[in-house]
């Protein structure tokens, strides 16, 4: 018994216990509601449980590896990235009009998503470097180095992958001191920017956000996955349904049901209560990571804790938010609930950067 404890608490020395205890509550009410969702599919659920298993395991190797060792890697991470996505613009599988896939051989990879994390430690390894006498130009740098990879998501193209890497790229800069005269001028200048945007962007993009003022004018259409999302949400009321018991996902009139509208079917048999609960779950990973970031012993490891954790509540935000209809539709998941391996890999991956930040304070220089 004495030799099996010293061996858990061998493996579990960096795990910060608070954080993988709430992330294994929203992991297991994300089960429970795929089961839901797929109909009990059995297949889908063995396969979300071998992606968890998987993610888990990312997450304890980030977490027992210090932070400076990252700091080396975050260029090479960078720079493959890149050469991975221009080889998506040049060999990537189409699917759906998009090309977001790389075939390597012996498996698809989405390079996007290595950027969702490499985009954040190479701007905070930027900024580590240059603490000591940064400049308006760094900051500068730093912007082209978040615009490049985003260039090249966002031909792909892939809106909500690329809104996701600008908002960390964001988190970086705001939480290194870019000044409040300089965003307020960003905003400023993006409000004016909205026409040649609009220009430029695909029809099925334009489509989304005109369904996003008036779902009802293309009903069966671009309307659809919103229009049948409220409904789940609004029939669900106060304590919803019940487990297995929500008609709009049973009746299948509830599309994207398992992965980008999962939240809908959450809230149709689990109602506000359920929902208070989860958002409930969701603040304390939050809170404990933006208490990480506070505690932080360098500038890199702030950054990098800082942009993780506010990345996170913008996957929430957003899912959550085009779900119940205030945003347009973007494809992105809801954390740690939506089916999908390479979503929840890079989401636990991330969570491994916040514990290592957490339990490996004397090995950083202060």
């Amino acid at each position: 018994m004495t030799r099996t404890w010293r061996l858990w608490h061998y493996l579990t020395r960096y795990i910060d216990s608070f954080l993988l205890f709430s992330i294994l509550l929203i992991m297991t009410v994300g089960l429970i509601t795929l089961y839901s969702a797929t109909g009990g599919n059995f297949t889908r659920i063995t396969n979300q449980a071998v992606n968890m298993a998987v993610a888990l395991f990312v997450m304890w190797l980030v977490a027992n590896i210090p932070l400076q060792h990252m700091m080396r890697f975050a260029v090479p991470i960078y720079v493959l990235g890149l050469i991975l996505l221009i080889g998506v613009a040049l060999f990537g599988e189409i699917n759906n009009g998009a090309r977001r896939w790389l075939d390597i051989g012996i498996t698809r990879i989405q390079p996007s998503e290595l950027m969702k994390i490499a985009v954040p430690l190479i701007m905070a390894w930027y900024f580590d470097k240059h603490e000591a006498t940064l400049r308006l130009h760094d900051y500068i740098i730093a912007t082209i180095l978040l615009l490049i990879p985003a260039a090249l998501i966002l031909r792909q193209p892939d809106l909500g992958t690329t809104l996701l890497i600008i908002s960390s790229g964001f988190y970086v800069l705001f939480l290194a001191g870019l000044s409040w005269r300089i965003i307020t001028g960003l905003i400023i200048t993006g409000i004016a920017s909205l026409p040649l945007i609009w220009s430029i962007m695909h029809d099925y993009q334009k489509q989304r956000v005109m369904t996003l003022f008036d779902p009802t004018q293309d009903a069966l259409g671009a309307g659809y996955h919103i229009i049948q999302s409220t409904i789940a949400i609004g029939s669900g009321g106060i304590i919803g349904k019940g487990w297995q018991n929500g008609t709009q996902t049973h009746l299948d009139f509830l599309p994207e049901k398992s992965t980008d509208f999962i939240f809908a079917v959450f809230s149709e048999e689990f109602g506000l209560v359920g929902n208070s609960v989860l958002i409930l779950l969701y603040l304390l990973v939050i809170g404990r990571g933006i208490i990480i970031t506070a505690n932080a012993s360098t500038q890199f490891t702030r950054l990098i804790a800082g942009s993780i954790t506010l990345t996170f509540f913008t996957y929430i935000f957003v899912n959550i938010g085009m779900v119940v209809g205030i945003l347009p539709v973007v494809g992105v998941p809801l954390p740690l609930i939506s089916y999908g391996g390479t979503s929840m890999v890079t989401m636990l991956l991330g969570f491994g950067i916040l514990m290592s930040v957490q339990m490996h304070p004397k090995l950083i220089k202060t």
